[in-house]
Parts: C-alpha cells; structure tokens; sequence
C-alpha cells in the first residue's frame, strides 16, 4: 500500500482514527484509555470515526502495534475512509513511516497533535515564534517520511557534475538557518521578559501552574474578577496573563496565569516555552491548580512537577490547589494528595467553595517571605518612607531630634536595597544588613 503524500498537515476538519498502546504504569481500563487524547482531538477538531486500544507491556519497535492489531487497523481504515490515524504515542521516524506504508493514511503521533493545537491557538508574535521552533524542530528528524516524494536535484556544472544535493538536504539545511534565527529572536524575548518581571517590586507576584484544562483561567476569574478567556478545552490558553488580586488582610499581588502542561508535552516545546513560564520561576508563591475530578490526578500531578523541574522552576512556597471539588465523586484522591502536600486548599471555582481558605494560605506563605527589621534613617528621608508605605507593614516610629527608627516587616528579598549612606537596617533576629556596594 503507497504512502499517502503529507503536504502542510493541519488536522482541523479531517476524519480520523485513534490508536492507543497505553503505559502500563497509568492502570487505565481501555473504557478510559483514549479520554485524554479524545480531548486533544476535539480541541483540535477532527471528526473520530473509529478507535483502537492495545495493551502491550512496550509498543512494537517497529509499528507500534503488534501485528494482529496493525490488521484491525488497516481494515477499520478501509471501512470507514478516515484520513488520518492518530496515536497517544510519540512515534519514532521509522514507526510513523511503516504506518504509513501499511495503512495508506497520514499518521498522525501524540507530540504532532499537540504542536498543531498550539499552531492554531498562538495568538501573540511571540508565542507563533516559540510554537514554530517547536515544530521545525519535531519536524526535522521525520524529513524522510515526509518528503520521500521528491527527486534528487542535480548539482555541478561540466564534466565535473556530482551527483546533486537532495531535496531532503536542501530542506534540512533551510530548517538549522530558521532555527537558528527563531532562537536569537526568542533569546532576545526572553532577557527582555526576565528584565520585566523582576522589575516588578512593587507587587508580590503569584503564579498559576497546572495541568491543561484543571481551570486555571476560571481560578483566576473567581480570584480576581478579571474577565479572562475560559473554554472547556485543552491549550485555550498560551499566553500568559497577569491581573491584580486583592488578598484580604494582605493586599494586592500580581496573579498569572501561564500555559497548562500536559503529559509527553514535547520536549521543543517545553525548551521554547521557557521565557512564557518566566513568571513561574520568579514567582514568590506557586499555586498548582489540579483537577481533583480526574481520575489521573495524581499523575497529572507528577507530570506539571516534572515539567517545572525541567525548565528549572524551583517548587518553594507552594500550594497544591484541588479545583472542581464540586465534581468530584470519590474523595479518595483528595485524600491522598492533601497527605503528601503540607499546603493544599480544596477549591470550586465555580461555587467560590474554599476560595476564602486559599486566600489565607497565600497570605500565610507571602509572610514567610518577609522579615522583621528595625530601620535608621534621616527624618528627611522621603524616599524611603515612600517605598515603606508602598511595600512595608510599619508597626512603630521613635523620633530622635532628626533620626526615625521604624520598625516593621519588608520584604525578605528586598531589605538588602534599604541599607544605603543614610539609613542602617538590623533584622530584629539580631543580624546586620550589610550596606549596599
């Protein structure tokens, strides 16, 4: 059977099958084996005619599927003329092409859906850039398959003509100048977006992470009011977006939300995200949003953590947040997770059920990253006072003809930038803050 000629894919309004040989570590029972990669289908919107399920212990080197299973596949091909068949495998080159051979259809692999969803919902020049790197660089090991149509092109001139450069090498070579180009122009995004965010003093900052579709923008709509973009699919969001939360008995933060994770996110894709996920690494708290109605919670669970581990995210003060808790039917989940986590909230977005709770959690971790300190500075010092009112919590002044000594609470991160020619700072746990340089 000949191989089916791929032009640009785009999966959108075509008919497809799907195909799963799941991990035998997730435990699924094939009624639940395909629920995440039917979401990924809808989101992306193709029209399923049909699906398959193999449990085998590894895939097969060669077809992923074992031979008894690749005949099922290729007759339900037939039988229904879908144009596609999707796998919730990342696919090696040579699996993709076998498939291809044997069923006539375009093959489409779990990393390849992704990469067309995100292609479809970038909006922002940046997030267009980081989406095309990343499919430059899926697209560049499965050259092979994907353009085995073309012929040779001659090269030389005269007598001396080699035996040309292929159609494969010419493409391969414009893809590295491409990547190489998209990665100084994301270099660039990068420094001026970690410049931005770590200018950010006046306001703690407070991020949202978790899993596509565990509700992240409906959190931050309940936190904030903000009206925010909200769709039941997975990747509605790839942007990320920062509005002003006022905690009770605390005050306004900054709260973002950034791109949800999924599990076998492509690993391009994770590398050229990292400058969106700037306001993760920087944050002062991390809320970890999960859909506690899923029965793959957990797992959902190791997998955001995998990925934060991954673009060097370091997970301090850090609040596992159990959304949609009016959904969920078993508690056993719950249980487990509010066990293994010592700060975890269970929370409806919808109802606003533990919002209240949430809040004063976020209070409690934003305090410990706050000290103590007892301020000398000139009565005249404006400047300071200015930056106090904004940022400090002032329990006491003493005036000594034309010295103030203020005690109150600062940020732990910025009493370094107190000390100067006029002013002394002393932390009220005894230690001395040396001056600025």
């Amino acid at each position: 059977m000949g191989e089916p000629i791929r032009d640009e894919l785009k999966v959108q309004y075509r008919t497809a099958i799907l195909v799963s040989v799941p991990d035998p570590d997730r435990k699924l029972t094939k009624e639940h084996a395909l629920d995440e990669l039917k979401g990924l289908v809808k989101t992306a919107g193709v029209k399923v005619l049909g699906e398959l399920v193999q449990n085998r212990e590894r895939p097969h080197p060669g077809t992923c599927l074992g031979k008894g299973k690749l005949a099922e596949l290729k007759e339900l091909c037939e039988a229904t003329g879908a144009e596609l068949v999707i796998f919730d495998n990342n696919l090696t080159p040579a699996q993709g092409r076998n498939l291809e051979q044997q069923t006539g259809r375009i093959i489409v692999d779990r990393s390849e859906l992704i990469l067309d969803i995100f292609a479809t919902h970038a909006r922002t020049h940046e997030s267009k850039l980081q989406v095309e790197l990343a499919q430059l660089q899926y697209t560049r090991t499965r050259l092979k398959r994907m353009w085995t149509h073309l012929e040779r092109i001659d090269g030389g001139i005269g007598a001396s003509r080699g035996p040309g450069e292929k159609q494969i090498e010419t493409d391969r070579r414009l893809i590295d100048l491409r990547i190489t180009e998209l990665k100084e122009r994301l270099a660039e995004v990068e420094v001026r977006r970690e410049r931005m965010v770590s200018q950010r003093e006046s306001h703690a900052l407070v991020s949202l992470v978790g899993y596509t579709n565990a509700g992240k923008s409906t959190l931050m709509k309940a936190l904030t009011g903000a009206d925010v973009y909200i769709a039941d699919q997975l990747f509605a969001t790839l942007e990320t977006r920062t509005r002003k939360w006022a905690i009770p008995s605390w005050g306004e933060v900054l709260l973002s939300d950034t791109v949800g994770f999924v599990r076998d996110l492509p690993h391009s894709l994770v590398a050229s995200f990292k400058s969106t996920l700037e306001e993760a690494r920087q944050a002062d708290v991390l809320l970890h949003v999960v859909d506690a109605s899923n029965p793959e919670a957990e797992q959902q669970v190791e997998t955001v953590e995998q990925v934060l581990a991954e673009i060097g995210v370091e997970i301090r003060n850090y609040i596992l947040v159990l959304n949609k808790v009016d959904k969920v039917e078993n508690r056993e989940v719950i249980d487990v997770l509010r066990a293994k986590y010592a700060h975890a909230a269970s929370v409806s977005s919808v109802t606003g059920q533990g919002i209240d709770r949430l809040s004063a959690l976020v209070a409690e971790q934003l305090a410990e990253g706050f000290v103590e300190a007892e301020i000398e500075t000139s009565a005249g010092n404006g400047k300071l006072f200015a930056y106090l009112a904004e940022h400090a919590e002032i329990s006491n002044r003493e005036y000594h003809e034309n010295r103030v000594t203020i005690t109150c609470r600062v940020p732990r991160k910025q009493v370094w930038r107190l000390n100067g020619a006029d002013t002394n700072v002393r932390l009220l746990n005894g230690a001395i803050v040396p001056p600025r340089e």
